[in-house]
């Protein structure tokens, strides 16, 4: 007796998380607590013009540092019957929502790197396209109809190419099957 083939999930979901993030989440909470100390119980004695500048400075450098971290410490890809979504951070903002109607590739990147990209986050890069990078190793990339590409880092990356490439009926190669 054969074991009847199992037919794709309806819907897949992934997510990626970077630890080291929160480290950079408490230096922007130390910055935002040294703020708003400097600003409730200051025994500053260069003038209030001073002062100011420190508060405003430490508080708007806490605050974004915190966003900055909070938002990518962890991604969640979600592909469902006509669509690929991107959440970042707890709040899943910023979020990108592609049509997989839009997508005609799909392929899975083994190595990408906060270097390739200009660092953590929702980076923008001439040559490679609009990625969501919250840690370094696998990742999924789409090529869209018009030419461009968009990488997100996320763990079983394959898996999510596997289930891109059922809906899109793409070949191995990422490329539809007739051409």
């Amino acid at each position: 007796m054969t074991d009847p083939i199992e037919p794709p999930p309806r819907v897949w979901t992934g997510r990626a998380t970077n630890r080291a993030q929160w480290l950079l989440s408490a230096a922007g909470a130390a910055c935002l607590a040294l703020g708003i100390e400097l600003a409730v119980d200051s025994a500053w004695t260069s003038g209030n013009v001073p002062l100011a500048m420190a508060v405003v400075g430490c508080v708007a450098a806490g605050l974004l540092m915190l966003y900055g971290t909070l938002a990518f410490v962890h991604v969640a890809v979600h592909i469902d019957e006509d669509c690929f979504e991107v959440r970042c951070g707890y709040m899943g903002v910023p979020r990108r929502r592609i049509l997989l109607a839009h997508v005609v590739g799909a392929e899975f990147a083994p190595r990408v790197t906060p270097r390739q990209w200009g660092g953590w986050g929702y980076r923008w890069h001439p040559e490679n396209g609009m990625a969501v990078v919250v840690r370094r190793g696998e990742g999924l990339v789409l090529t869209l109809g018009d030419g461009r590409s968009f990488t997100v880092t996320v763990d079983d990356a394959e898996a999510g190419v596997r289930i891109l490439r059922d809906r899109l009926r793409l070949s191995p190669g990422g490329r539809p099957s007739g051409a």
